[in-house]
């Protein structure tokens, strides 16, 4: 089974290389891992869980550095048996360099398996252990990656406007002249009465009739009140059917004598 592939790693190179270098980031970065305990500067003994398909197998193993070349790479290799599961051996080349700020890591892994874990096939060894890496180099990144630096807090100087701060828009003069003007109803004129609601934001208020009038004030003048109640004694109602008697004898008569 061979593997090749490169990560980015926002953090220096130095610190890349000092977590690849200490067993209790690794042991929480390798899926499964149970125990990795350093027993001298190259060498370390490890106990992971591992699932392949249908199978699961505790492998117990050791594990050497080589090759090393502080910052830049080493290589790392080892050998682990599972039990009736089959055994593992294999190891990587991991190389680091600078990218920018970050640190580019690219790693080439060759390894062999055999047992019952060999019987599974190529297709899902393979597809397990992309995935099992993929989930390392997830967990080791988000361990030595250098936190996004917080904004700096500006504090706004004594006597000056936040610039943070909400504007208020201006309030519109109409607005203003509406709480200046007089409530309709605590008024008892004519003009207080004729203030109305405004119609809408900006309107100039809808001018509306008097709801009533002083008691002092005078009677509405009508052609009747100028009529006598009974002119040369008879009752206004008897010239009115006179009137209409009149009117009905023309037309009677109209019709005799041009009919």
């Amino acid at each position: 089974m061979d593997m090749t592939g490169e990560r980015r790693i926002p953090a220096p190179r130095q610190k890349v290389w000092d977590a690849l270098n200490d067993p209790e980031v690794l042991k929480a970065c390798i899926p499964g891992c149970e125990s990795l305990e350093k027993t001298s500067d190259t060498d370390l003994k490890a106990t992971a869980a591992v699932k392949i398909g249908p199978i699961s197998a505790r492998f117990t193993g050791k594990v050497q550095l080589t090759d090393l070349d502080p910052p830049n790479s080493y290589r790392i290799g080892g050998e682990g048996q599972g039990g009736v599961a089959g055994f593992a051996k294999g190891g990587a080349n991991v190389r680091l360099s600078d990218d920018g700020a970050d640190t580019l890591l690219q790693y080439d892994v060759k390894a062999q398996v055999g047992g019952k874990i060999a019987q599974l096939g190529a297709r899902l060894i393979d597809a397990t252990s992309k995935q099992m890496a993929d989930m390392f180099f997830d967990r080791f990144t988000a361990a030595v990656a250098v936190p996004a630096a917080a904004p700096a807090v500006v504090e706004p100087v004594a006597g000056t406007a936040d610039p943070l701060a909400p504007v208020t828009a201006p309030q519109p003069a109409v607005d203003k002249a509406r709480a200046r003007a007089p409530s309709a109803a605590g008024l008892q004129t004519p003009l207080a009465a004729s203030i109305a609601r405004p119609t809408g934001p900006g309107e100039a208020p809808e001018l509306q009739p008097p709801l009533h009038l002083p008691k002092n004030a005078p009677a509405a003048i009508s052609i009747f009140s100028m009529i006598p109640k009974q002119p040369f004694g008879f009752p206004r109602i008897a010239f009115v059917g006179a009137a209409l008697y009149l009117i009905i004898f023309v037309m009677i008569f109209k019709s005799y004598v041009f009919g």
